[in-house]
């Protein structure tokens, strides 16, 4: 049987549903790193079917790095007005600003670049987090960067 502190501490370190998360653990039998991984990849799954929907909808994120010697401007996409306004996408447009501006994304794919707060994930794998807590498909249509 899964516990209540169980799920909230999932569901805390994870930011996906409660249900998600009561899921996952049951079928991780209480193991809640086996639980994090049965949620990525349904995650994963999710994002796969998601990105066959059309993204009309985003915002455009800049960033300048102390000292105004590099900037950044990320345009983020997704399906609908409501998800683009809500706090949970604009942070991820930000990291995206904070990952460009700290890593060229010319040297390697952005999306294969390992994210500069959590190193075990991907940029991509950070795109699919959200995609699946949203419930929307995600792209990064452009960026750019510049420095001096």
């Amino acid at each position: 049987m899964v516990s209540i502190s169980q799920i909230k501490k999932l569901r805390g370190e994870t930011g996906v549903s409660i249900t998600e998360c009561k899921k996952a653990l049951a079928e991780a039998k209480g193991d809640s790193v086996m639980a994090k991984e049965i949620l990525k990849k349904w995650g994963q799954d999710f994002a796969t079917k998601r990105a066959q929907k059309k993204v009309k909808e985003g915002i455009i994120e800049s960033y300048i790095h102390q000292g105004k010697r590099i900037g950044v401007m990320v345009e983020l996409h997704c399906e609908t007005d409501f998800v683009a306004s809500c706090n949970e996408f604009k942070k991820l447009a930000h990291e995206l600003c904070l990952q460009i501006a700290a890593i060229s994304p010319e040297e390697t794919s952005l999306f294969s670049q390992p994210w500069i707060k959590d190193e075990t994930k991907t940029i991509k794998d950070l795109i699919d987090e959200h995609i699946s807590k949203l419930g929307e498909n995600i792209i990064i249509k452009r960026f750019v960067r510049y420095e001096l």
